[in-house]
């Protein structure tokens, strides 16, 4: 029952830590929701995109020949790891923990094997692989605010510290999962085969706008809502899966604490001086800690209301942190709410036993790798 409350506790929170916002600064507090709407609309658009995917059996496909292809557990280890990796990058982590989270248990059904490393994979290499793309994580977007910044040139600055983050979170994840992987598995009967339909053709659009267009938002939200249109006028989709697949309170309540937390970064002058003295060294773990400590979105918004020192050092802090612990990204809560619907136990406590290990050492990865090429 409290779980049940949680989402709508924060809705409220949010609406009044907006409203507060509004009431005492407005001008600040516009600029603030100005900064963060976009990515609640892109990450709506991408769930919605998802659903109608979902629904089309593309990415049950991709899992059912992801567990053909893979001759051993090790291989299917590494394929799970490169499917997490490219879904986070072109469409969103949040997507990607929500619907290749039960493509996962589907995959582990089909080869009798234990899910406990494909979940883990599931929500940690979401997080690492978040760094590739402006659209592969919110907070990216909320950082870079009016930046005008491409898919081509964000992942021209970031291919190899997000490359290093999700090469080093896999080997731990590997490291720490060394017995399950051990286990031989066979494919059992039964794969369901791709369907060339609606979803494949919404994710692929989708896959365009993110990578050629600045500001994907409203592109991304449009191909979502009249894909998932089209499904409902059909009756193949129902508003209240709809509706619970958004999560709108959770998304609403994040949003309003963003706007009020970005409104109290232009009022304040604090988090700014914090981040004009300190190296890219120390903006990476202040953006970890915060975003561990305020979830990443809100983190984001209160850190980079002036124009960070070190942008891409603080995204590093912001996308990798939130693997230490739950309260880091909306992307845990979508983990847990994916594997209880597809019936299966999320292994919350080794999952963060393992992130706790693959937070620190993928951001220093990633910092470094950031340095080699002279970007900070």
């Amino acid at each position: 029952m409290i779980r049940g409350h949680l989402p709508w506790l924060l809705a409220v929170g949010g609406a009044l830590s907006a409203t507060i916002a509004f009431s005492l600064r407005p001008h600040d507090a516009a600029a603030a929701a100005h900064q963060s709407w976009s990515p609640f609309v892109l990450v709506a658009g991408l769930l919605l995109i998802g659903l109608v995917a979902e629904a089309d059996g593309v990415f049950k496909a991709a899992g059912s020949w992801l567990a053909g292809a893979a001759r051993s557990s090790v291989t299917l280890f590494a394929g799970a790891c490169l499917l997490t990796g490219l879904t986070t990058a072109l469409l969103n982590l949040d997507t990607s923990v929500a619907f290749l989270t039960p493509v996962f248990i589907y995959v582990a059904k089909s080869r009798a094997a234990p899910a406990a490393a494909l979940l883990t994979v599931s929500i940690l290499l979401s997080n690492a692989a978040s760094l590739f793309l402006p659209g592969s994580n919110l907070t990216n977007l909320i950082v870079l605010g009016d930046h005008r910044v491409t898919g081509v040139s964000f992942f021209a600055h970031l291919w190899l510290p997000g490359l290093c983050a999700v090469v080093v979170t896999a080997a731990v994840v590997a490291l720490a999962q060394r017995e399950p992987l051990a286990t031989s598995t066979a494919v059992l009967p039964g794969a369901p085969r791709l369907t060339v339909g609606l979803g494949l053709l919404a994710t692929v659009m989708a896959v365009v706008v993110v990578l050629v267009v600045p500001s994907p938002a409203i592109p991304v939200a449009a191909v979502g809502v009249v894909a998932m249109g089209v499904r409902v006028a059909q009756q193949q989709a129902r508003l209240g899966r709809v509706l619970e697949t958004l999560g709108l309170p959770v998304l609403i309540g994040l949003f309003g604490v963003a706007v009020g937390l970005g409104t109290l970064g232009r009022a304040w002058t604090g988090p700014t001086e914090l981040l004009a003295h300190l190296d890219p060294w120390g903006t990476a773990a202040l953006g970890g800690v915060a975003a561990v400590a305020l979830n990443n979105l809100p983190a984001a918004s209160l850190l980079s209301a002036h124009a960070p020192k070190h942008l891409y050092s603080l995204l590093i802090g912001l996308n990798l942190g939130p693997n230490a612990l739950v309260t880091g990204s909306l992307a845990w809560v979508l983990w847990l709410k994916a594997a209880r619907g597809a019936g299966a136990y999320a292994p919350l406590g080794r999952a963060i036993r393992i992130g706790l290990i693959a937070a620190p050492l993928s951001i220093a990865a990633a910092l470094g790798a950031l340095l080699l090429t002279g970007a900070s």
